[in-house]
Protein backbone atom coordinates (compact mmCIF):
# COMPACT_ATOMS: atom_id res chain seq x y z
CA UNK A 1 0.00 0.00 0.00
CA UNK A 2 2.72 2.22 0.69
CA UNK A 3 4.59 1.69 -2.79
CA UNK A 4 1.16 2.54 -4.18
CA UNK A 5 0.70 5.45 -2.42
CA UNK A 6 4.30 6.87 -3.19
CA UNK A 7 3.59 6.47 -7.35
CA UNK A 8 0.29 8.08 -6.68
CA UNK A 9 1.73 11.21 -5.31
CA UNK A 10 4.54 10.92 -7.76
CA UNK A 11 1.98 11.20 -10.71
CA UNK A 12 0.03 13.74 -8.37
CA UNK A 13 3.39 16.04 -8.23
CA UNK A 14 3.66 15.50 -12.14
CA UNK A 15 0.23 16.90 -13.10
CA UNK A 16 0.47 19.61 -10.84
CA UNK A 17 3.70 20.48 -12.95
CA UNK A 18 2.13 20.04 -16.08
CA UNK A 19 -0.78 22.07 -14.89
CA UNK A 20 1.27 24.57 -14.67
CA UNK A 21 2.72 24.64 -17.72
CA UNK A 22 -0.48 24.73 -19.14
CA UNK A 23 -1.92 27.65 -16.64
CA UNK A 24 0.65 30.17 -17.35
CA UNK A 25 0.77 29.17 -21.66
CA UNK A 26 -2.51 29.30 -22.10
CA UNK A 27 -2.90 32.60 -19.70
CA UNK A 28 -0.71 34.28 -22.05
CA UNK A 29 -2.54 33.50 -25.06
CA UNK A 30 -5.25 35.89 -23.53
CA UNK A 31 -6.10 39.13 -25.23
CA UNK A 32 -5.72 42.43 -22.71
CA UNK A 33 -2.85 43.84 -20.83
CA UNK A 34 -3.37 44.71 -17.25
CA UNK A 35 -0.74 47.29 -17.71
CA UNK A 36 -2.48 48.96 -20.00
CA UNK A 37 -5.86 48.40 -17.56
CA UNK A 38 -3.66 50.19 -14.95
CA UNK A 39 -2.29 52.93 -16.56
CA UNK A 40 -6.30 53.68 -18.26
CA UNK A 41 -7.33 54.89 -21.83
CA UNK A 42 -5.44 58.04 -21.46
CA UNK A 43 -1.94 56.33 -20.73
CA UNK A 44 1.14 56.90 -22.81
CA UNK A 45 3.15 54.04 -23.91
CA UNK A 46 6.11 55.19 -21.89
CA UNK A 47 3.47 54.50 -18.78
CA UNK A 48 2.44 51.25 -19.98
CA UNK A 49 6.14 50.27 -20.21
CA UNK A 50 7.24 51.60 -16.99
CA UNK A 51 4.42 49.84 -15.85
CA UNK A 52 5.44 46.83 -17.18
CA UNK A 53 8.77 46.46 -16.28
CA UNK A 54 7.65 47.37 -12.52
CA UNK A 55 5.83 44.13 -12.59
CA UNK A 56 7.90 42.00 -14.10
CA UNK A 57 6.32 41.62 -17.49
CA UNK A 58 9.11 42.72 -20.05
CA UNK A 59 10.94 39.91 -18.63
CA UNK A 60 11.65 36.29 -20.91
CA UNK A 61 8.66 34.44 -19.96
CA UNK A 62 10.61 31.62 -19.27
CA UNK A 63 11.92 33.93 -16.88
CA UNK A 64 8.63 34.77 -15.88
CA UNK A 65 7.77 31.05 -14.84
CA UNK A 66 10.29 30.10 -13.57
CA UNK A 67 10.32 32.61 -11.07
CA UNK A 68 6.70 31.99 -10.42
CA UNK A 69 7.03 28.00 -10.45
CA UNK A 70 9.77 28.83 -7.42
CA UNK A 71 6.78 30.65 -5.46
CA UNK A 72 4.54 27.72 -5.74
CA UNK A 73 7.19 24.79 -4.70
CA UNK A 74 7.34 27.31 -1.50
CA UNK A 75 3.45 27.22 -1.42
CA UNK A 76 3.61 30.99 -2.35
CA UNK A 77 1.16 32.24 -5.17
CA UNK A 78 3.02 35.33 -5.36
CA UNK A 79 1.44 38.88 -5.69
CA UNK A 80 -1.51 40.41 -7.29
CA UNK A 81 -0.90 42.24 -10.10
CA UNK A 82 -3.44 45.08 -9.48
CA UNK A 83 -3.65 45.38 -5.75
CA UNK A 84 -0.33 43.94 -4.70
CA UNK A 85 -1.68 42.01 -2.09
CA UNK A 86 -0.63 38.23 -1.55
CA UNK A 87 -3.06 36.04 -3.69
CA UNK A 88 -2.65 32.91 -1.36
CA UNK A 89 -4.25 35.10 1.50
CA UNK A 90 -7.30 35.71 -0.55
CA UNK A 91 -7.52 32.31 -1.89
CA UNK A 92 -8.13 30.99 1.18
CA UNK A 93 -10.53 33.44 2.58
CA UNK A 94 -12.62 32.54 -0.46
CA UNK A 95 -12.17 28.86 -0.14
CA UNK A 96 -13.99 29.27 3.37
CA UNK A 97 -16.86 29.58 0.93
CA UNK A 98 -16.34 27.58 -1.99
CA UNK A 99 -15.11 23.99 -0.35
CA UNK A 100 -17.94 24.46 2.13
CA UNK A 101 -20.47 25.06 -0.85
CA UNK A 102 -18.39 21.86 -2.54
CA UNK A 103 -18.58 19.31 0.57
CA UNK A 104 -22.90 20.28 1.34
CA UNK A 105 -22.98 20.05 -2.42
CA UNK A 106 -21.40 16.56 -2.35
CA UNK A 107 -23.50 15.61 0.39
CA UNK A 108 -26.88 16.27 -1.31
CA UNK A 109 -25.13 14.63 -4.34
CA UNK A 110 -24.94 11.52 -1.97
CA UNK A 111 -28.36 11.69 0.08
CA UNK A 112 -30.20 12.07 -3.43
CA UNK A 113 -28.09 9.59 -5.82
CA UNK A 114 -27.60 6.95 -3.30
CA UNK A 115 -30.90 5.62 -1.37
CA UNK A 116 -33.22 6.63 -4.95
CA UNK A 117 -30.37 4.57 -7.06
CA UNK A 118 -30.88 1.31 -5.31
CA UNK A 119 -34.62 1.71 -4.72
CA UNK A 120 -35.10 2.35 -8.44
CA UNK A 121 -33.05 -0.99 -8.89
CA UNK A 122 -34.96 -2.78 -6.79
CA UNK A 123 -38.41 -1.59 -8.36
CA UNK A 124 -36.55 -1.37 -11.77
CA UNK A 125 -39.47 -3.72 -13.45
CA UNK A 126 -42.21 -1.16 -11.81
CA UNK A 127 -43.85 1.91 -12.52
CA UNK A 128 -41.93 3.41 -9.75
CA UNK A 129 -38.68 2.64 -10.74
CA UNK A 130 -38.95 3.76 -14.22
CA UNK A 131 -40.57 6.99 -12.99
CA UNK A 132 -37.41 7.68 -10.64
CA UNK A 133 -35.37 6.97 -14.09
CA UNK A 134 -36.88 9.54 -15.87
CA UNK A 135 -36.96 12.15 -13.29
CA UNK A 136 -33.80 11.86 -12.96
CA UNK A 137 -33.16 11.86 -16.93
CA UNK A 138 -34.58 15.16 -17.17
CA UNK A 139 -32.68 16.25 -13.96
CA UNK A 140 -29.20 15.20 -14.98
CA UNK A 141 -29.96 17.46 -18.55
CA UNK A 142 -30.91 20.84 -16.26
CA UNK A 143 -28.27 23.22 -16.62
CA UNK A 144 -27.04 24.16 -13.14
CA UNK A 145 -28.06 27.86 -14.15
CA UNK A 146 -31.30 26.94 -14.31
CA UNK A 147 -31.91 24.70 -11.93
CA UNK A 148 -30.66 27.40 -9.29
CA UNK A 149 -33.20 30.01 -10.54
CA UNK A 150 -35.99 27.51 -10.46
CA UNK A 151 -35.24 27.10 -6.67
CA UNK A 152 -34.74 30.97 -6.34
CA UNK A 153 -37.86 31.49 -7.59
CA UNK A 154 -39.26 28.65 -5.34
CA UNK A 155 -37.65 28.68 -2.03
CA UNK A 156 -36.50 32.08 -2.15
CA UNK A 157 -38.99 34.29 -3.99
CA UNK A 158 -42.61 32.58 -3.60
CA UNK A 159 -42.14 31.32 0.13
CA UNK A 160 -39.15 32.93 1.32
CA UNK A 161 -37.69 30.36 3.17
CA UNK A 162 -34.07 30.70 2.37
CA UNK A 163 -31.98 33.81 1.56
CA UNK A 164 -31.00 33.61 -2.31
CA UNK A 165 -28.23 36.17 -2.50
CA UNK A 166 -24.74 37.17 -0.33
CA UNK A 167 -22.85 35.89 2.19
CA UNK A 168 -22.53 37.07 5.87
CA UNK A 169 -19.86 40.00 6.21
CA UNK A 170 -18.53 38.05 9.49
CA UNK A 171 -18.29 34.87 7.39
CA UNK A 172 -18.54 31.64 9.56
CA UNK A 173 -18.48 33.63 13.07
CA UNK A 174 -22.68 33.30 12.32
CA UNK A 175 -22.41 29.76 11.59
CA UNK A 176 -26.41 29.89 11.17
CA UNK A 177 -26.36 32.65 8.62
CA UNK A 178 -23.90 31.31 6.71
CA UNK A 179 -25.17 27.58 6.60
CA UNK A 180 -28.45 29.09 5.45
CA UNK A 181 -27.00 31.31 2.97
CA UNK A 182 -25.32 27.60 1.25
CA UNK A 183 -28.16 25.42 1.42
CA UNK A 184 -29.91 26.68 -1.98
CA UNK A 185 -26.25 27.13 -3.90
CA UNK A 186 -25.67 23.36 -2.45
CA UNK A 187 -29.01 21.87 -3.67
CA UNK A 188 -28.85 23.39 -6.88
CA UNK A 189 -25.29 21.68 -7.50
CA UNK A 190 -26.18 18.36 -5.47
CA UNK A 191 -29.22 17.80 -7.16
CA UNK A 192 -27.99 17.94 -10.56
CA UNK A 193 -24.77 15.75 -9.30
CA UNK A 194 -27.23 13.59 -7.67
CA UNK A 195 -28.99 12.74 -10.80
CA UNK A 196 -25.80 11.66 -12.26
CA UNK A 197 -24.94 9.78 -9.21
CA UNK A 198 -28.55 8.16 -9.24
CA UNK A 199 -28.14 6.70 -12.89
CA UNK A 200 -24.89 5.10 -11.73
CA UNK A 201 -25.57 4.11 -8.69
CA UNK A 202 -29.08 2.52 -10.39
CA UNK A 203 -26.71 0.59 -13.26
CA UNK A 204 -24.41 -0.85 -10.90
CA UNK A 205 -27.44 -1.75 -8.52
CA UNK A 206 -29.25 -3.80 -11.13
CA UNK A 207 -25.96 -5.60 -12.18
CA UNK A 208 -25.59 -6.70 -8.18
CA UNK A 209 -29.23 -8.13 -8.16
CA UNK A 210 -27.89 -10.68 -11.00
CA UNK A 211 -25.07 -11.74 -8.95
CA UNK A 212 -25.18 -15.42 -7.26
CA UNK A 213 -24.59 -14.44 -3.94
CA UNK A 214 -27.37 -11.72 -3.77
CA UNK A 215 -30.06 -14.46 -5.82
CA UNK A 216 -28.66 -17.38 -2.87
CA UNK A 217 -29.94 -14.82 -0.40
CA UNK A 218 -32.98 -14.36 -1.72
CA UNK A 219 -33.52 -17.63 -2.18
CA UNK A 220 -32.83 -17.90 1.77
CA UNK A 221 -35.67 -16.03 2.91
CA UNK A 222 -34.51 -12.88 2.24
CA UNK A 223 -36.05 -10.10 0.35
CA UNK A 224 -34.68 -8.55 -2.29
CA UNK A 225 -33.91 -5.21 -0.79
CA UNK A 226 -32.73 -6.63 2.05
CA UNK A 227 -30.52 -9.00 0.15
CA UNK A 228 -29.11 -6.05 -2.56
CA UNK A 229 -27.99 -3.81 0.99
CA UNK A 230 -26.81 -6.28 2.41
CA UNK A 231 -24.72 -8.81 0.14
CA UNK A 232 -24.48 -6.37 -3.32
CA UNK A 233 -23.66 -2.65 -1.34
CA UNK A 234 -19.56 -3.39 -1.24
CA UNK A 235 -19.58 -3.94 -4.98
CA UNK A 236 -21.96 -0.92 -5.75
CA UNK A 237 -20.05 1.03 -3.37
CA UNK A 238 -16.73 1.16 -5.31
CA UNK A 239 -18.57 2.24 -8.14
CA UNK A 240 -19.95 5.57 -6.31
CA UNK A 241 -16.54 5.91 -5.00
CA UNK A 242 -15.49 5.68 -8.77
CA UNK A 243 -18.00 8.75 -10.18
CA UNK A 244 -17.63 10.77 -7.00
CA UNK A 245 -14.03 10.86 -8.75
CA UNK A 246 -15.35 12.15 -11.89
CA UNK A 247 -17.71 13.96 -10.09
CA UNK A 248 -15.38 16.35 -8.28
CA UNK A 249 -14.93 18.64 -11.45
CA UNK A 250 -18.53 19.36 -11.63
CA UNK A 251 -18.39 20.20 -8.28
CA UNK A 252 -15.22 23.00 -8.73
CA UNK A 253 -17.38 23.71 -11.98
CA UNK A 254 -20.79 23.83 -10.73
CA UNK A 255 -19.26 26.23 -7.62
CA UNK A 256 -18.42 28.58 -10.46
CA UNK A 257 -21.36 29.10 -11.87
CA UNK A 258 -23.61 29.28 -8.57
CA UNK A 259 -21.16 31.38 -6.85
CA UNK A 260 -22.24 34.06 -9.78
CA UNK A 261 -25.61 33.35 -9.50
CA UNK A 262 -25.93 33.56 -5.79
CA UNK A 263 -23.45 36.55 -4.98
CA UNK A 264 -21.49 34.43 -2.90
CA UNK A 265 -17.84 36.00 -2.21
CA UNK A 266 -15.98 32.68 -3.33
CA UNK A 267 -12.73 31.35 -5.70
CA UNK A 268 -15.33 30.54 -8.53
CA UNK A 269 -16.62 34.50 -7.95
CA UNK A 270 -12.84 35.98 -7.75
CA UNK A 271 -11.89 33.65 -10.48
CA UNK A 272 -14.25 35.32 -12.95
CA UNK A 273 -13.51 38.75 -11.62
CA UNK A 274 -9.88 38.25 -12.07
CA UNK A 275 -9.78 37.00 -15.65
CA UNK A 276 -12.06 40.24 -16.76
CA UNK A 277 -9.12 42.55 -15.12
CA UNK A 278 -6.43 40.15 -16.40
CA UNK A 279 -4.36 40.19 -13.34
CA UNK A 280 -2.44 37.19 -14.42
CA UNK A 281 -1.08 35.95 -11.08
CA UNK A 282 -3.79 35.86 -9.01
CA UNK A 283 -5.81 33.72 -11.84
CA UNK A 284 -3.14 31.56 -12.30
CA UNK A 285 -3.06 31.02 -8.57
CA UNK A 286 -6.76 30.30 -8.43
CA UNK A 287 -6.30 27.72 -11.26
CA UNK A 288 -3.94 26.02 -9.71
CA UNK A 289 -5.56 26.08 -6.40
CA UNK A 290 -8.64 24.24 -7.79
CA UNK A 291 -5.95 21.78 -9.91
CA UNK A 292 -4.48 20.79 -6.78
CA UNK A 293 -7.88 20.15 -4.96
CA UNK A 294 -9.09 17.86 -8.23
CA UNK A 295 -5.91 15.99 -8.03
CA UNK A 296 -6.10 15.34 -4.40
CA UNK A 297 -9.62 14.15 -4.25
CA UNK A 298 -8.46 11.89 -7.20
CA UNK A 299 -5.81 10.20 -5.07
CA UNK A 300 -8.23 10.54 -2.26
CA UNK A 301 -10.39 8.10 -4.41
CA UNK A 302 -7.47 6.12 -5.65
CA UNK A 303 -6.57 5.19 -2.22
CA UNK A 304 -10.61 4.58 -1.10
CA UNK A 305 -10.84 2.36 -3.80
CA UNK A 306 -7.94 0.27 -3.79
CA UNK A 307 -9.09 -0.43 0.52
CA UNK A 308 -12.27 -1.34 -0.30
CA UNK A 309 -11.46 -3.83 -3.22
CA UNK A 310 -9.34 -6.72 -2.25
CA UNK A 311 -8.62 -7.61 -5.63
CA UNK A 312 -6.83 -4.83 -6.36
CA UNK A 313 -4.89 -5.23 -3.24
CA UNK A 314 -4.17 -8.68 -3.88
CA UNK A 315 -2.65 -7.78 -7.94
CA UNK A 316 -0.49 -4.67 -6.31
CA UNK A 317 0.80 -7.33 -3.46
Amino acid sequence: MTRFVLGRLLLLAVGLAVASVLVFGVLRLLPGDVAQSIAGTNGTPAQVAAIRASLGLDRPLVVQYLDWAGGLLRLDLGDSLVTGTPVAGEVAEKLGVTLPLAGLSLVVGLLVGVPLGVLAAVRHRRASGVALGVVAQVLAAVPVVWAGMLLIALFGVTLGWLPTQGFPIDGWDDPGRALRSLVLPALTIGLVEGAVLFRFTRSAAVGALDEDYVRAAAAKGMTTSRALVRHGLPNVALSIVSVLGLQVAGLVVGAVVVEQLFSLPGLGRMLVADVGRRDLTKVQGELMTLTAIVLLVGLLVDVLHRRLDPRLREVGS
